[in-house]
């Protein structure tokens, strides 16, 4: 194992919090709606990214400095499955917890039609949900997707076909 001196370390860590810093100014806000979106939680879905940014900056540097939105992204959405299974385990043992219904309000601000559809995509499979959101929300190709996922980029593309499929005739249904 090769250690780093002192001003050698000083520069790595100073390069790291300037990097990470401009990073998270970027990119925090997507990341968290990206983790809302798979785990429809958003004190959980800041919690798992801000997780990510610390991890990335004790990691640093990576092995391809260009690489750190993919590392983020793939930390975000491991680390959102991860907490979805804790719940999914704890579930097993504590009866669920039905949470409030959403006030007047937020079903004003937010409208009937939207919280139609985030109805319908919380319904969808985990695996069919991510693909869609990284899909059309992130707006990233299936060969990414596939990638962040492990899975075959022929997989996401017949994932997002058939959540959309499903998703049109759920919300046909609706009207």
């Amino acid at each position: 194992m090769v250690s780093i001196s002192g001003p050698r370390r000083a520069l790595a860590r100073d390069q790291a919090q300037t990097v990470v810093s401009a990073l998270y100014e970027q990119h925090w806000a997507g990341l968290v709606r990206l983790a809302v979106l798979v785990m429809d939680d958003r004190q959980a879905a800041e919690d798992v990214v801000q997780e990510a940014f610390a991890n990335l900056y004790r990691n640093w540097p990576l092995r391809e400095s260009d690489a750190a939105l993919g590392y983020l992204r793939t930390a975000v959405l491991n680390r959102s499955r991860s907490v979805l299974r804790r719940r999914r385990i704890a579930r097993l043992y504590i009866p669920p917890h039905e949470a409030p219904n959403a006030s007047a309000e937020s079903d004003a601000v937010l409208g009937d039609e939207r919280l139609q559809v985030q109805r319908a995509l919380q319904a969808l499979p985990t695996r069919t949900r991510q693909v869609l959101v990284l899909r059309y929300y992130l707006d990233l190709p299936f060969a990414e997707i596939a990638q962040l996922l492990g899975i075959g980029e022929s997989s996401a593309r017949s994932s997002a076909t058939r959540g959309l499929a499903t998703l049109t005739d759920r919300l046909k249904e609706l009207r």
